[in-house]
């Protein structure tokens, strides 16, 4: 009974293993290039309020004019959500994403005053309530850390042109 227990679980464990090679980095794929393009679509049809909070931007990003900032940001968020959700230059596109939600974290989730580690813990939120809301931005570069460390996955663009490209 124990081996016929040990077996299986081991075939188990083996399924999910090959079937996560297809399917982890899809979903994270899907995952982000869904909030992604949400984000860039709302900055597409909304208006532009960065000069609002220019001065809060990072190096170099606080030298660019607040309209650029708001392009760059606008485009990076629509084509890098496309390239994402079909797992074409994915490490570029999720390192773009990266700087893209840093700069953002910096400028708009950031708490603006803190002065303990349990003030900063309390920007840990969805919601802000004058701590800063960092929660939702460290989600989406943790998320993205395995798509620029490992690439798209097998159920990729990436991986057809790979295996394209490897015969010849």
């Amino acid at each position: 009974m124990n081996t016929t227990l040990s077996s299986a679980v081991k075939g188990l464990n083996l399924n999910l293993d090959r079937a996560g090679n297809w399917v982890a980095p899809l979903a994270l794929r899907v995952f982000l290039a869904w909030e992604f393009l949400e984000s860039g679509l709302e900055k597409f049809n909304g208006q532009n309020w960065f000069a609002d909070i220019q001065e809060r931007f990072p190096f170099p990003f606080d030298h660019l004019s607040a309209t650029l900032n708001w392009e760059l940001s606008m485009w990076a968020e629509l084509i890098f959500a496309m390239t994402l959700l079909v797992g074409l230059g994915t490490r570029f596109s999720a390192l773009s994403l990266m700087v893209v939600t840093v700069v953002a974290t910096a400028a708009v989730h950031w708490p603006a005053d803190w002065h303990t580690l349990s003030e900063l813990a309390q920007g840990y939120a969805i919601s802000n309530k004058g701590y800063g809301n960092f929660k939702l931005p460290l989600i989406y570069l943790v998320a993205l850390t395995p798509l620029l460390l490992s690439g798209a996955g097998k159920l990729s663009l990436d991986a057809l042109l790979a295996r394209y490209f490897w015969r010849r």
